[in-house]
């Protein structure tokens, strides 16, 4: 079949670039010296054997993270960062994952090395006969398997661009063929370019060796290989699957996922499945860790291997496929045990390889980094910006061991950094990361739905839910949510039931609001929007105002929304109540925006240096928030005799807000076991008066140690049906309250 002449064809060359992936990577823990781990693989990662995310390999030390299928490599590495950062934080703080292909420094007698303390059996077996065949010491090798998958619509184009094939599925098994064909003649490129695992560390080889670096021990003869017996024909689809089948059967192979190449065709539970359904996508098996990167490959090494298997779509293949594969073989070995700072034999033949994929990108206008095939071309010319030469380099006349020790205890700290962020979702509201770590950490498959909105797709086995920023589930009926997004909704609702709430009236317009000066001047009263949150908006007049400030109140509430309240101010502190299921998980005490004189720095000043604190930023992204100088700051300095240029006292506290909301700045105190028990009962039973299953309830309590039937010993001033979760996770102060667990629990009883 001439794919040159279909890729051309004007009813395809726009799907060309159009492609699904997916990653599983192996890494072996170890102690912070470098040293295999001793521990037992962690716990708080579930037991199950067939975690969505993080699974064992081979070893009790070998993890195995895996992506989702995904649409696009940014978004794959995204979940590939992510599911790094579950990794790190659920192994032992004492440990790290090892950067390398090549294993740590194993144990002498190859016994010790701990096959995985799996809960099926047969997958135990399966691992012992493995560990028997071809001994322990190669099964501790790892790597990344690369998935990858042309998509649905560049396949039905191609498909109905000719007339050779009348099965969609037979078509579909000659295309991942021909690439496959292909990509096992020409994979000595990748592995001149991206091999990296030149060196073994003590006690791989049974017998001392000189250990001269070359590109690539994985992928040489000296990696994990099957014995040379072991021959399958890439022919055809029949040919491949009749040969494992004999395989299987003569007791060469105990199953035919042991059969190890460098691709594995992929499509259904059993190999005998590609006859009937065809290959869906294949697995390329060759790819050494990057030590050089966090998540072991770089977008610039997956976007080269998304075009390689294109063009060698396009490419012509040899007359003989198995003669063109066992060659490729051949090619791939010589390659791999090449010195990592020498140009390779077939420095020409990749030469014109490359520049043929350029020529190619052009032609098709296929979208990549602007300097890949540079980078490319400069490595073929320079050994020493290849992944083995660089790491060579690097080594030097010291240990490889040492270099490793040191890229892994980079990226630990990495990890380590910002440790209520989830990397590659950073860009996502906290609350909302936060509850996906959980629900990775936990086995729960996570699927952003839309990111900008914040709505994630949740499921375990059949059971889905879905969640809008982070806690709005269809646990809360969308009467509940309207309830509590309309404050006077909410106070009539909890007065009825004999609640405490702020008295007041509601306005539409500023000139409504204006004409009722009077009535609330010389009283303490609190001008707020309707609807909003976050403490938007929102100013407090503890003993009445001025014209003029009241003025430029009702101005800034009506900013927020159309509709304003006036209520009467509350003696008391404000304290957050969040309430799932009719149960208080956390208390917590905000104090308001605030800095602390030092009577040299003014206002402006010890702002600005509070606001350096690494954990505060900005919409939600951080445990803390920067604290503003806008109008609503500058009119409560202005309330206590201050300007932005004036310099406090020493130890001199100065309020820049009333009101005590995180999101304007404000510091959060768990006091969660230092609330009586009466009090929330009171806030868990007006969560249930309005309807609602999660909440965060303010009350503003003038003396905890007064009970709570005191008249007026409490308020009720908000009900929150989105509250925020990462001020009761990352308090400024006190203990943290992990409550999207609890909200994973409300979802997801089954996983316990």
């Amino acid at each position: 079949m001439d794919f040159k002449q279909l890729l051309d064809d004007r009813r395809v060359m726009p799907f060309l670039g159009k492609a699904r992936f997916g990653v599983e990577k192996e890494s072996h823990r170890v102690d912070l010296s470098g040293n295999l781990a001793k521990t037992d693989h962690p716990s708080s990662l579930s037991v199950q054997d067939h975690h969505p995310y993080i699974q064992r390999d081979f070893s009790e030390t070998q993890m195995e993270l895996i992506t989702p299928v995904t649409e696009s490599l940014e978004e794959l590495l995204n979940f590939l960062s992510a599911i790094h950062d579950v990794t790190y934080r659920s192994i032992s703080e004492d440990e790290m994952l090892w950067p390398l292909s090549m294993p740590p420094a194993l144990p002498q007698n190859e016994e010790e090395i701990l096959i995985a303390k799996l809960n099926n059996p047969a997958s135990v077996e399966y691992r012992q006969a493995l560990a028997k065949s071809y001994g322990r010491r190669k099964q501790m090798i790892s790597g990344i398997h690369f998935n990858f998958e042309f998509s649905e619509e560049l396949l039905k184009a191609l498909f109905s661009a000719q007339t050779e094939i009348a099965d969609y599925d037979q078509f579909k098994t000659a295309v991942y063929l021909k690439v496959t064909r292909n990509y096992l003649h020409y994979r000595w490129l990748y592995t001149y370019l991206f091999g990296a695992s030149p060196l073994s560390e003590q006690n791989f080889f049974e017998e001392n060796t000189t250990n001269e670096p070359v590109r690539s021990l994985r992928n040489s003869k000296f990696g994990y290989t099957n014995r040379e017996d072991v021959k399958v024909s890439f022919n055809s689809i029949h040919d491949y699957v009749s040969d494992l089948t004999t395989l299987v059967k003569n007791g060469q192979l105990v199953e035919e996922k042991e059969f190890y190449s460098p691709v594995r065709l992929r499509g259904g539970q059993r190999v005998a499945d590609l006859q009937n359904h065809g290959i869906q996508y294949i697995e390329l098996r060759n790819i050494d860790l990057n030590p050089f990167e966090l998540n072991g490959i770089s977008y610039e090494q997956a976007k080269f291997l998304h075009v390689f298997l294109v063009y060698l779509l396009w490419k012509e293949e040899g007359a003989c496929s198995d003669e063109w594969v066992q060659e490729g073989d051949l090619n791939n070995n010589t390659v791999a045990l090449e010195h990592p700072l020498e140009k390779t034999v077939f420095h020409k033949e990749a030469r014109t390889i490359v520049e043929e994929m350029e020529q190619f990108v052009q032609k098709f206008k296929l979208e990549v980094p602007e300097s890949l095939f540079e980078n490319v071309k400069n490595m073929i010319e320079e050994p020493t910006l290849t992944l083995a030469g660089r790491l060579v380099e690097q080594i030097g006349t010291g240990e490889q061991r040492q270099v490793a020790t040191t890229f892994a205890k980079d990226n630990y700290d990495t990890a380590w950094k910002h440790p209520y962020q989830l990397a590659g979702f950073t860009d996502m509201e906290l609350s909302t990361q936060i509850l996906l770590f959980d629900a990775m950490q936990q086995g729960i498959k996570v699927d952003i739905i839309d990111r900008q909105e914040q709505f994630i797709k949740l499921q375990v086995n059949e059971h889905v839910e879905y969640v809008k920023n982070g806690n709005m589930t269809s646990k809360d009926t969308y009467i509940s949510s309207l309830i509590m997004e309309n404050k006077t909704v909410t106070k009539k609702i909890l007065h009825a039931h004999g609640y405490r709430v702020p008295q007041g009236e509601e306005f539409q317009s500023e000139e409504q609001a204006m004409r009722a000066y009077q009535q609330f001047s010389t009283k303490p009263f609190v001008v707020k929007p309707k609807s909003t949150n976050y403490g938007l908006g929102i100013s407090i007049f503890k003993e009445g105002a001025a014209y003029e400030d009241y003025e430029k109140a009702i101005s800034l509430a009506f900013k927020e929304d159309s509709s304003v309240l006036l209520e009467e101010f509350i003696h008391g502190t404000e304290y957050r109540f969040f309430v799932v299921d009719g149960k208080v998980l956390a208390v917590l005490l905000r104090v308001p925006a605030n800095v602390e004189g030092d009577g040299k720095q003014t206002i402006e000043e010890l702002v600005a240096q509070k606001n350096r604190d690494p954990l505060r930023g900005r919409d939600h992204r951080t445990p803390l928030e920067i604290i503003q100088l806008g109008e609503l700051e500058k009119l409560m300095l202005k309330g206590q005799g201050f300007e932005i240029s004036s310099v406090p006292k020493s130890g001199e506290i100065v309020y820049l807000r009333e009101n005590s909301n995180i999101s304007t700045g404000g510091d959060s105190i768990d006091v969660t076991d230092q609330i009586p028990d009466d009090y929330k009962k009171i806030a868990a039973e007006a969560v249930t008066a309005i309807g609602a299953r999660i909440c965060g309830i303010d009350l503003l309590i003038e003396n905890t140690e007064v009970p709570a039937t005191d008249e007026n010993a409490y308020g009720i001033i908000e009900a929150n049906f989105n509250p925020s979760m990462y001020m009761h996770i990352y308090p400024y102060k006190g203990e943290s309250r992990r409550v999207t667990q609890h909200i994973l629990r409300l979802l997801f009883p089954e996983v316990g």
